[in-house]
């Protein structure tokens, strides 16, 4: 792995700091001496301080990084790390081995992400080269309300689902995944196959794979929050189909026997 475009010396400019983290999109830089032993951490936050205090590009960045920084031995674990990472100031840690020289860093993003692709921990592993992205799900917004993604993997995903007052779901069934609901809060009703029956804050919920269901906000007033956990080997939204929709949207043609 390459830790070029992560690392500065501390003679080196303000201007090369700017250009370094914006390639590498992180926001920050590890200071590193010419035997590549770490000795601090810039960010484009301790650069516009800098600026604000009266410095310029053309300032070397030993007169503006920061020299207290918390890093990871290249033996310690996964437990060292969530532990470091708890503290909302720290963002990214450098892995040194025993001499102190960088050999590796992790953002809190990478660890995220880790845990949520099941990938086992390892110091040495390119945590730079890592699509952290998985972890920054959007608000989706539905005609019933909204969702929000919370955990997804090759196997399992997971979500929060609010449904608006009067709202509900399509009668819809999924090939590819079973569902798991658990009422937060609210009240409304659900359809399972032929079962249709009253729910509330509490209430446990099992959709089978290929199984007809639909979810009905009864309220007037209040909101329908729903947690939904998934397992199955796809979780697309392709993987809807439709049976009947009070929104209008695309259905499953009806089979016509003789």
């Amino acid at each position: 792995m390459s830790l070029d475009l992560f690392t500065i010396l501390p003679d080196h400019t303000i201007l090369t700091a700017l250009e370094k983290i914006d390639q590498n999109r992180k926001g920050f830089l590890i200071v590193v001496d010419d035997a590549g032993v770490a000795m601090g951490t810039v960010t484009d936050g301790d650069i516009r301080r800098a600026f604000i205090r009266g410095h310029g590009v053309n300032t070397p960045i030993q007169d503006c990084y920061n020299r207290s920084f918390t890093r990871l031995s290249i033996q310690d674990d996964i437990g060292t790390s969530a532990e470091i990472f708890k503290s909302g100031k720290i963002k990214f840690l450098p892995i040194v081995d025993d001499a102190g020289r960088l050999v590796n860093i992790i953002t809190r993003n990478n660890l995220h992400t880790l845990l949520l692709e099941d990938l086992p921990f390892d110091c040495e592993f390119d945590f730079l080269s890592m699509d952290d992205s998985i972890i920054d799900y959007e608000i989706y917004n539905r005609p019933w309300g909204y969702y929000k993604t919370t955990f997804l993997n090759p196997y399992a995903q997971s979500k929060i689902m609010k449904i608006n007052p009067q709202a509900q779901l399509s009668l819809q069934s999924h090939n590819h995944r079973e569902e798991y609901w658990v009422v937060i809060t609210g009240q409304g009703e659900v359809t399972i196959g032929e079962s249709v029956k009253k729910v509330e804050s509490g209430s446990n919920l099992f959709i089978p794979r290929g199984c007809k269901h639909r979810l009905v906000n009864t309220s007037e007033t209040e909101t329908l929050m729903v947690a939904e956990v998934q397992l199955g080997t796809y979780f697309g939204e392709d993987d809807i189909i439709r049976y009947d929709d009070i929104y209008g949207r695309p259905v499953q043609p009806i089979e016509l026997t003789d």
